[in-house]
């Protein structure tokens, strides 16, 4: 007997996710637990397995679709069960009279240079929608149009929450990074963070409503540019390490990060986030919170550069590090202890 499978909860509080990719087609024989279909949610890519053997019937939901929890993806059949033929698509229906859309449609097609009455429509009744609009004007050459998808699409939401929500400062500062090796920068940085939250508590926060929700344990964030997209895992108990297991640690969820191979507990739960682009840094960066978290500290170019010491001008390895904090949960003053905490330690690694 066929039955459908439903998106399940996927915890975290998720009400949604994203169809990335199907694993399977329809009249495809799978086992139980077989991989079925990779979801996309707002912390990471997860591979779901078949509940039960059987035979894939119909596929109900489209990849880079986005649906609630509970949303019925896929019918599976007995073994063997030949696969349901598809009913055809019903043609769009025919609009007769004044053309459908929205005032706000209309404004849109006005900006870009689109006549309406040639435009289908795919809303209900033949209305037309703001990606009809938009897709006749990518068809009438004004460039290609690409839908968010897959971790571009959770960056886009994520940011947008970020900047809606908090109200952000950035404090920077020039740091000497002469005695800390190149290849031990990023755990080095990611230390001294760690070991500085422990006198400044509110950067290792959450604002949970009219409450400030203060942390004890030091899961830092380390972001990872991949070909996706930024992602960020998770290097727990940050303070009960040295810096060379956390190069490891750091270089481990890196790779795995590159190659999508990180589990979602992997992307959940930092309380503090560190970000350095290396060599493409610049001198500085003002870097979006990590929303729920309260401060993200970015590490902008290191080179060498003539600097003061003493009476004499001389050739150090020098950066800079930028701390971006939600001004609701830390005042500017305690930022800056702590950036000016967080340097000390740096400088003082060798």
């Amino acid at each position: 007997m066929a039955s459908s499978f439903k998106l399940p909860d996927l915890g975290e509080g998720l009400t949604e996710g994203e169809v990335a990719r199907w694993l399977v087609a329809e009249g495809q024989e799978v086992a139980e637990d077989d991989p079925l279909v990779e979801i996309q949610t707002d912390k990471a890519t997860v591979e779901i397995p078949s509940p039960y053997a059987g035979t894939v019937l119909q596929v109900l939901v489209a990849e880079g679709d986005v649906v609630p929890v509970g949303t019925e993806l896929v019918v599976i059949g007995a073994p063997g069960e030949p696969a349901a033929r598809q009913a055809p698509t019903a043609a769009p229906p025919t609009r007769t009279g004044r053309v459908q859309a929205t005032p706000v449609v209309r404004r849109i097609a006005q900006e870009l240079g689109v006549a309406l009455a040639g435009v289908p429509g795919s809303g209900p009744g033949g209305r037309i929608t703001e990606d009809d609009v938009r897709d006749a004007a990518v068809a009438a050459g004004e460039g290609r149009r690409e839908p968010l998808r897959g971790v571009r699409r959770v960056i886009a939401e994520h940011m947008a929450r970020a900047h809606r929500e908090v109200p952000p400062v950035t404090w920077v500062e020039e740091v000497d990074f002469e005695n800390v090796p190149l290849d031990r920068l990023l755990p080095t940085v990611v230390k001294s963070c760690a070991d500085s939250l422990a006198e400044y508590a509110e950067l290792n926060a959450r604002l949970d409503g009219d409450a400030i929700l203060y942390l004890d344990r030091y899961d830092i964030g380390v972001a990872v540019q991949t070909d996706d997209g930024l992602v960020v895992p998770v290097v727990r108990g940050v303070d009960g390490k040295s810096v060379d297991e956390l190069a490891i640690a750091i270089a481990d969820l890196a790779e795995r990060a590159r190659s999508g191979s990180l589990a979602a507990d992997e992307l959940r739960g930092s309380t503090f986030t560190v970000t350095s682009a290396g060599k493409l840094a610049g001198l500085f960066q003002t870097p979006i919170v990590n929303h729920p978290e309260v401060a993200i500290l970015s590490v902008g170019r290191v080179a060498p550069r003539p600097v003061v010491r003493g009476d004499a001008v001389v050739v150090r390895r020098v950066g800079t590090v930028a701390l971006t904090f939600d001004h609701r949960v830390v005042d500017g003053a305690r930022a800056a202890a702590f950036g000016l905490a967080v340097i000390a330690r740096i400088e003082g690694s060798g």
